[in-house]
């Protein structure tokens, strides 16, 4: 691996010498962090064993996402050692879509730019299959799991049908399937990326739509190095909802159908009703079948108010204008001025 040439286009290269002396990265390293203190500095040790070895300037920038633990801290102290080193301390916790978009603003890396996680789950030690694939034509390399042994089959099962759903769903946007963040893009691409500037933003469908030659590296997940996750189901939940309503018109589609379905069964039914009166009378008043009707079309009229104020909010909040994020601190690798 250490043979093959860093750049693929030797008229657009820059020599390292040049790069180091204007202080330029050809890599970064994008880690969004909230509560990761633990782990911080075995993650570190780690990375930069793995990145020194690729023989090109670095830089690894932590986004602190409104951590109350001292990760930010930590990664001062890491700094202190490692110029490489860039903190990122948001004002508040944005969650994590927004913390990994404001890592790759700040990512300085001219050639490439790797999105990776802090708990160790995702090895560093993955990076240089990542940096060959790139080195080999394509655009974007993402790390695909072998398997998700280890998980509940609640998580399996729930992750097997979204993957599914939103294949089928997405249209042009071909979402990798057990696939999460850690990847590397081409600095191409991560410019491309950047232009998409939505409030809802579900990072794994804008990695996919921007497209670019893609390629998978296979990989076995590792255990939580220390700490806890920060996705319960109900943010695993939530998150799938971004997902579908930012790339398919489809759930508004399905509540025409429904709504269309529905007076048509109520149609026929009230044809029924008439046409039983007239035949046998009507000498019992039907309130149960009444009130199932109502109960029935009272559902489907709150789940199609409910969808459609799903794209209402959205919607409302792109509008507003508001920033993606907020810096509160920022301390760019090789430097120590904020």
């Amino acid at each position: 691996m250490d043979d093959l040439p860093l750049w693929r286009d030797p008229s657009d290269a820059v020599s390292l010498a040049t790069r180091q002396r204007t202080g330029v990265p050809a890599f970064s390293v994008v880690v969004p962090a909230y509560n990761e203190a633990a782990v911080l500095p075995a993650f570190q040790q780690r990375l930069a064993a793995v990145m020194d070895r690729l023989g090109a300037a670095w830089e690894v920038v932590y986004v602190d996402d409104g951590s109350a633990d001292g990760t930010a801290e930590i990664v001062r102290g890491l700094k202190a050692t490692r110029p490489e080193v860039a903190l990122l301390a948001l004002s508040r916790n944005f969650g994590k879509e927004a913390a990994l978009t404001a890592g790759l603003d700040h990512a300085r890396g001219s050639e490439a730019v790797i999105v990776i996680d802090a708990d160790l789950q995702d090895p560093p030690e993955v990076i240089p299959a990542l940096v060959a694939a790139w080195r080999e034509g394509a655009e974007v390399v993402y790390a695909q799991r072998r398997s998700r042994a280890g998980e509940t089959w609640l998580k399996r099962a729930t992750a097997h049908a979204f993957y599914r759903v939103m294949g089928r769903i997405a249209g042009p946007v071909k979402l990798p399937a057990d696939t999460g963040d850690f990847r590397l893009m081409s600095r191409r691409a991560v410019d491309a990326l950047l232009r998409l500037r939505e409030r809802h933003r579900f990072m794994k469908g804008l990695f996919a739509w921007v497209g670019f030659p893609s390629r998978a590296v296979l990989y076995d997940r590792e255990p939580r190095a220390a700490g806890s996750t920060k996705w319960n189901y109900r943010k695993l939940w939530a998150l799938s909802l971004e997902g579908i309503t930012s790339f398919t018109t489809l759930p508004l589609r399905v509540a025409t159908w429904l709504g269309l379905g529905t007076a048509a069964f109520a149609l026929l039914f009230g044809g029924w009703v008439v046409l039983k009166a007239l035949l046998y009378g009507d000498a019992v008043p039907g309130y149960p079948s009444l009130m199932a009707v109502v109960l029935m079309l009272g559902g489907v009229q709150l789940i199609t108010l409910g969808v459609i104020g799903e794209y209402l909010g959205r919607i409302f909040n792109e509008t507003k204008g508001r920033p993606l994020y907020i810096v509160g601190r920022h301390l760019p690798s090789g430097a120590e001025r904020e």
